[in-house]
């Protein structure tokens, strides 16, 4: 992808935000054209501050995937998925705010009314626009939300077929502040590759899991060792109640093959060398409620 032509080098910060399951995740890796942040059709599959990096002749962009603010859920694990959203946009120099077409929640509101606070740039994105079956009520439904909500630019999407992300592009480089780029050419994101690889299990659990069994269920790396072309990882999923661990494990260990297959695959393309990959699965009572495990497992800030 080629940022619009400026006068002057550009870089900044930019945050994407907006309720659970609007299409974030899938936006930003459009936007850096690889797969950094995994992605699953359930909501609250993001749950830390992502950064990743774009960079272009004349511009360079780190982009901060948030986790979707929510109303509701009262458990430790909600409580600290909000306060990463809201901390992101005081370190934004851009704000985009993601919604899923045809639709304006409470969620949505309240996003907006944390980014009204900022006097920074702010562009509404109108994800899954393919999902509108009558186009014709788009523009009026946009109007109804313009008209008391100041946006400094709106573009349509369908982030999963990058149809529009040109456009959003060249309108995010015209809003940098002229700077330097802050990374290297080559870097993608400042997340460490344990980091990703406990990313990568999870969404194997987001994926392959019903209903709200994915919730309770975190990745813990264990051991990472990279010697020349292959990686070591032992890592182990972390369950609230043992009758979740029989799940995740399946009859005769098959979920728990077909987690992993999928999850070192993943790993092999995104290290570029092979991967062994050991898990085991663990029960602590309540995790995701509890502060302190929730800081062991990484969850802080």
């Amino acid at each position: 992808m080629n940022a619009e032509p400026q006068s002057a080098h550009r870089f900044g910060q930019v945050a994407l935000l907006g309720r659970p399951n609007v299409g974030k995740s899938t936006l930003l890796n459009a936007l850096i054209g690889a797969d950094l942040s995994i992605v699953s059709p359930k909501p609250q599959t993001t749950r830390h501050r992502i950064l990743g990096i774009a960079t272009y002749d004349n511009a360079q962009i780190a982009f901060l995937d948030t986790p979707g603010l929510h109303l509701g859920g009262k458990r430790a694990m909600n409580r600290q998925l909000n306060r990463v959203a809201r901390q992101v946009p005081d370190e934004a120099d851009v704000i985009v705010h993601v919604i899923a077409a045809p639709r304006w929640t409470d969620e949505d509101e309240q996003v907006w009314d944390l980014i009204s606070r900022h006097e920074i740039p702010r562009l509404l994105v109108i994800n899954k626009i393919d999902l509108v079956t009558e186009k014709s009520e788009l523009l009026p439904f946009v109007s109804r939300i313009s008209e008391t909500r100041q946006y400094h630019g709106i573009h349509y999407l369908r982030a999963t077929h990058g149809k529009g992300i040109q456009a959003l592009l060249g309108d995010l480089v015209r809003h940098l502040p002229e700077a330097p780029a802050q990374y290297a050419e080559d870097e993608l994101t400042d997340r460490s590759e344990r980091f990703l690889a406990a990313e990568m299990i999870r969404e194997q659990l987001m994926l392959r899991l019903s209903e709200e069994l994915p919730y309770a269920t975190t990745v813990e790396i264990e051991h990472f060792e990279q010697v020349g072309n292959l990686a070591r990882i032992a890592a182990a999923i972390w369950v609230e109640r043992e009758g979740q661990k029989a799940i995740v494990i399946g009859a005769s260990g098959a979920q728990l093959k077909a987690i992993g297959s999928n999850a070192r695959r993943r790993m092999e393309k995104m290290f570029g060398c092979k991967v062994f990959l050991e898990l085991w699965v663990k029960v602590r009572e309540n995790w995701s409620d509890d502060e302190t495990s929730l800081r062991q497992f990484g969850y802080s800030g």
